[in-house]
């Protein structure tokens, strides 16, 4: 595909992210534009004859030369620009030097000042680059690498980061066998940035850990609840869906305030949703309704599709959403690896190339024998 401002990566491979990169055209725009106002204004001085109308415009090149090159290439602007005046100002009937001089010295301050922003834009973005870096090294930490079976299962994870010039989000996975047989937790943290990410480690820390210790899922649930009772702030909550495989062939979930997982059974795609409706995680002692187990059956060649709301809320120009029940319907397949493929690429055509939340997607499967 063409467009690649939305990057697909599997858990084990290094995210990076730099400056966000122009579309191509305005990249090559910004790029010649003071280029060509040097050269229009002057063959614009040459045709209109000796005088100081053109002279202040020859500024313009130096200032809009700050949004794409460094201070020298700035200077390089500015010093050609103040040239070229010169040699405009020396033509026969031209004003006496001493006239143009405000307009050389306006264009000397315009140029100096032009390079000193350009200095600090650098400056913030090698900033920018290195906050980035540092908080999705975090994050993909956090999110460790999934292996392809656990126990009976086989499990395929994609993870989409959002556009470059988002920040990055809180959504999280894991996949734990315990002695209670396969668990896993998908997750979407409320906000952005470094919080999120340290909100995400805590919820996924404490899922692993309780996971091996709790026979029932729902004391997994109540575990991370009372952590994040203790360390949320104010109005900070985090959505999620845990499920469990308690023995062959049955299916626990257990969903506070996230998107409905959708499971694919003999070639029908169901979404399972939460009866009654429960508030996400941190949130739970504010509604009277408490989370609950949903008991399925799970038979050989079914599959669970966990996702967090950047793939379903994603929408088209149009404002639609993202149609992944019928997404996932048109691409059903025994290898869950290309089934995600084939969702992301879906999925970033909807979106015109470019996602405004990070995605992810869990998929587990009980193969057939």
């Amino acid at each position: 595909m063409a467009r690649t401002q939305a990057r697909f990566f599997l858990p084990d491979e290094p995210a990076h992210r730099s400056i966000p990169e122009l579309p191509r055209g305005i990249a090559i725009a910004s790029a010649i534009i003071p280029y060509v106002l040097v050269a229009a204004y002057s063959l614009a001085a040459l045709l209109t004859g000796p005088g100081l109308r053109w002279l202040s415009m020859l500024a313009t090149a130096p200032a809009l030369a700050a949004a794409r090159y460094g201070p020298y290439g700035v200077v390089a602007f500015g010093a050609a620009s103040f040239v070229i005046a010169v040699m405009l100002g020396l033509r026969p009937g031209s004003p006496s030097m001493e006239d143009q001089s405000v307009g050389l010295v306006a264009l000397a301050v315009v140029t100096t000042a032009s390079a000193l922003l350009s200095a600090l834009r650098q400056r913030r973005e090698r900033e920018l680059v290195a906050v980035r870096s540092v908080a999705e090294a975090a994050q993909q930490a956090i999110l460790a690498p999934v292996p392809e079976r656990v126990g009976p299962l086989r499990i395929a994870v994609r993870y989409s980061a959002a556009a470059a010039e988002a920040s990055i989000g809180g959504d999280l996975y894991g996949v734990v066998l315990t002695p209670f047989g396969p668990r896993a937790i998908m997750a979407d943290v409320r906000g952005k940035g470094l919080p999120a990410v340290s909100t995400a480690a805590l919820v996924l820390g404490i899922f692993r850990e309780a996971a091996h210790n709790e026979p029932n899922l729902l004391h997994v649930v109540d575990r991370i609840e009372r952590s994040l009772r203790r360390n949320l702030a104010g109005d900070d909550f985090v959505t999620s869906v845990i499920v469990g495989f308690p023995s062959p062939c049955r299916l626990q979930v257990a969903n506070c305030g996230h998107v409905p997982p959708l499971l694919v059974h003999q070639g029908t795609v169901t979404a399972i949703d939460a009866e009654p409706p429960v508030p996400p995680l941190g949130l739970l002692e504010l509604s009277d309704a408490k989370p609950c187990l949903t008991t399925l059956p799970f038979t050989e060649g079914d599959q669970l599709l966990l996702y967090t709301d950047g793939v379903s809320e994603a929408r088209d120009h149009n404002g639609a959403f993202f149609p992944l029940e019928e997404r996932l319907r048109q691409h059903l397949s025994a290898d869950s690896t290309e089934m995600l493929d084939a969702l992301l690429e879906k999925l970033l055509d909807h979106n015109a190339g470019r996602l405004d939340d990070d995605a992810a997607l869990l998929l587990i499967q009980l193969p057939a024998r």
